[in-house]
């Protein structure tokens, strides 16, 4: 098929270069010429474990290519997907101006049946404006279809790869058919495609996201709660994670939730349900928890070092909202640096992939250096993204490098039994403070 993608963003090419893997013609668009031109170059301009090969051999096959030219690339196109950002505006709720206004660019370029299909995360009701939209500059025959992404960063391309499911909203039998087709290429071992009306598909992504936050918050309260009893949250966590029901997954305790999805589409969520009249109270709670979660070491720093933290050297693993990825949209680290830096502390930081980004961000308010360097001389290690390498340092080398053998774990990375050992002063999440004296 020939497909084109609007927006080049996570989204759009992880789902361009996906679909042309599997033997598609792809064509996607974005506004930005210089990266359009980075893009048709060969450079890819996200880091996705995984991504660069397909990336590469779909541009050599020529099924894979970038332009700026929305007309020729929706006119070329049996389907036409829109990977557009929806950021959150002021109150939170999702800012819709760029699927709008290229929803009615597309209907300027179409001149036959085509299949629009939104991709972007947005509220229930979206695809019906959509539609209407496109309407407004073209009266023939055409469908817009809700089919809402459920991509991990990190683990994006074996999720589009081999997803668990697919959903798709739609009430044409037409445009049911051709995405049915178009899927099947995924669905070769067990068909996995779960079709439902538009809304019921926009408020699927939502209620997806938002559960995922409620058992992270949830988790999280947990682990404040057996700090105060002196219970061990791992254990706990072992303990509910057997139940079928629970299961094992997102109940890590840790320093709160961050990234491009979660914190955006629980507020979106809650924000649409206040606007049909509906208090969606658990969701504000997750909300409210996760945003206090993300500080919860800084107190904790400060009483260490007796409120005194001028001058001192904080070193941070972690730049990045959680590893194998660059993103730092919301991500827990950059917050604790800001309060941090407004208590005068010295910070230094490495991070695998996301310094880069940190830069742009943060510029020369800290110093970053490799995961070595960071730590010479260091008053205190924070941890605050469990990458790989992170797991199983040279402890030997960081005692020799660091002033002050004291850690602070946002990820409950190492072993309480390992850090006595050790003989580091080791605060982690939920679990009991190892203090050598």
């Amino acid at each position: 098929m020939n497909i084109a993608v609007i927006g080049t963003g996570y989204v759009g090419l992880v789902t361009g270069t996906c679909f042309a893997e599997t033997g598609n013609n792809v064509i996607c668009v974005d506004n930005d010429k210089e990266k359009v031109k980075r893009l048709n170059a060969g450079e890819i301009t996200i880091y996705e474990p995984g991504l660069d090969k397909l990336f590469t051999r779909n541009q050599r096959e020529e099924r894979l290519k970038f332009t700026t030219d929305l007309a020729a690339a929706v006119q070329d196109a049996m389907i036409v997907f829109l990977a557009l950002p929806t950021p959150p505006d002021k109150d939170g709720r999702p800012d819709l101006s760029a699927v709008y206004q290229v929803s009615e660019q597309i209907g300027e370029n179409m001149t036959a049946y085509k299949v629009i299909v939104d991709k972007s995360t947005v509220p229930v009701g979206t695809t019906e404006k959509v539609k209407v939209l496109i309407q407004k500059n073209y009266q023939g025959e055409f469908d817009v279809v809700a089919n809402p992404e459920f991509l991990r960063e990190g683990f994006a391309v074996d999720d589009f790869m081999k997803p668990n499911r697919v959903i798709i909203g739609t009430g044409s039998e037409k445009a049911r058919k051709i995405m049915a087709e178009l899927y099947a290429a995924f669905m070769r071992q067990d068909n996995r495609i779960i079709f439902m009306d538009e809304r019921s598909a926009e408020l699927t992504k939502y209620a997806a996201n938002s559960f995922l936050a409620v058992k992270i918050s949830f988790m999280n309260e947990i682990a404040n709660l057996c700090e105060i009893y002196g219970a061990d949250v791992d254990l706990v966590r072992r303990g509910i994670g057997t139940d079928e029901r629970i299961g094992k997954r997102f109940i890590f305790p840790g320093i709160g939730y961050g990234g491009s999805c979660f914190p955006k589409d629980v507020i979106a969520l809650t924000r649409s349900a206040k606007d049909v009249g509906y208090d969606f109270r658990i969701l504000q709670a997750t909300s409210d928890v996760n945003k206090k979660q993300k500080l919860v070491l800084v107190p904790r720093i400060k009483k260490y070092f007796k409120s005194d933290l001028a001058g001192k050297k904080i070193a941070f693993w972690g730049l990045a909202f959680k590893p194998n990825t660059d993103d730092i949209r919301e991500a827990p680290a950059l917050e604790m640096i800001e309060a941090l830096l407004k208590e005068e502390a010295v910070v230094h930081a490495f991070d695998p992939e996301a310094m880069n980004n940190a830069r742009n961000k943060l510029g020369n308010q800290i110093s970053y250096g490799s995961q070595y360097e960071v730590i010479r001389d260091a008053d205190a290690l924070v941890i605050t993204a469990e990458w790989s390498e992170f797991r199983t340092p040279d402890f030997e080398k960081m005692k020799k490098l660091m002033k002050k053998k004291v850690i602070f774990d946002g990820r409950n990375v190492y072993e309480l039994s390992k850090m006595e050992e050790l003989g580091f002063y080791y605060e982690s999440i939920g679990r009991k403070t190892i203090n050598p004296g």
